[in-house]
């Protein structure tokens, strides 16, 4: 198959997904664990980045959610290329500055690298976290528009810490959604992709919507799809997903990511950009940068690729 792409709107779209990842983490820790009712009591509609929380962050600060997809891009800049040794090392390297906040299951699969070398944890069907597919922005970008090395990457990254049938078809469905985005498709298209991803696995079926927000990926990714879909802007979509409370700066993160690429950085209310570090905004926007550059798309230059 020939595609027709543009680099511009590439990396354009690239850099409002950084960018949108980290707003939808930042702005979704504040009401982390709170049910939506709660948010309801305490805030009426939350729609300002305002830090706090229980883990007290500091407004436009992010969590694990940002930070393990920014360990996946250094390591492919530090490597010139894809490399689970070196993103793994990333990690480490992250778990051991103390992190604000990461899960049991990351933390577990980090300390098995860090303890055997362990690239890919053993099957386990208990580890059906969000923590893989939170991250799965720079696998995506390196790989564009390449399906195929996009599921390889995907996998890979994945199962450094989580090895479960879920959490795999997460990722490759969430990736699959963002290169259909970077080629600017509808969400007609969009929505026909995660049909598929239901039809497959049922748990993903968010129609009528449960109101399930947690960790487990079937509810984080149901959260996700209803209010990505349901949404008529950036800001709809990310304000929808994150007053639904629970696992609120991961649903926050990979809405963040599909509504930033989506809409593109001139969606992005410039209230919440200005609550952000400028450094990590910056990192953020050279790395979706460097990962497009370095994928097939980037490396033909875009125009008619390939796949």
């Amino acid at each position: 198959m020939i595609l027709q792409l543009d680099m511009r709107e590439l990396t354009d779209r690239a850099r409002a997904a950084f960018v949108g990842m980290a707003i939808g983490d930042a702005l979704g820790a504040t009401v982390e664990f709170m049910t939506a009712a709660e948010i309801a009591a305490q805030h009426g509609v939350f729609k300002e980045i305002s830090g706090g929380g229980w883990l007290r962050l500091q407004p436009g600060q992010v969590t694990d959610d940002t930070e393990m997809a920014l360990c996946i891009a250094r390591a492919v800049n530090k490597a010139q290329g894809w490399s689970r040794e070196a993103i793994a090392q990333e990690f480490a390297v992250w778990l051991k500055s103390r992190p604000v906040d990461c899960g049991d299951t990351c933390r577990k699969g980090i300390r098995s690298f860090m303890l055997h070398g362990t690239l890919e944890v053993p099957y386990n069907t208990w580890d059906g976290g969000n923590g893989a597919v939170m991250r799965m922005l720079p696998a995506a970008l390196l790989s564009l528009p390449d399906t195929e090395l996009m599921k390889k990457y995907a996998l890979e990254q994945a199962r450094i810490t989580h090895h479960q049938h879920l959490s795999d078809a997460a990722c490759i469905c969430l990736g699959s959604l963002l290169h259909l985005i970077l080629r600017g498709f509808s969400k007609a298209r969009l929505r026909r992709e995660v049909d598929g991803l239901v039809a497959r696995f049922p748990s993903f079926a968010f129609e009528p919507y449960r109101g399930l927000a947690g960790a487990y990926v079937a509810d984080t990714m149901q959260t996700v799809f209803h209010h990505f879909f349901r949404g008529r802007s950036f800001e709809e979509c990310l304000v929808g997903t994150v007053n639904q409370g629970g696992d609120a700066d991961t649903t926050g993160a990979i809405t963040g990511m599909l509504a930033g690429a989506y809409y593109g950085m001139e969606a992005i209310p410039r209230r919440w950009l200005k609550k952000m570090d400028k450094k990590l905004l910056t990192e953020l926007e050279q790395h979706a940068e460097r990962l497009v550059l370095a994928s097939p798309a980037g490396r033909a230059g875009a125009g008619n690729v390939q796949v």
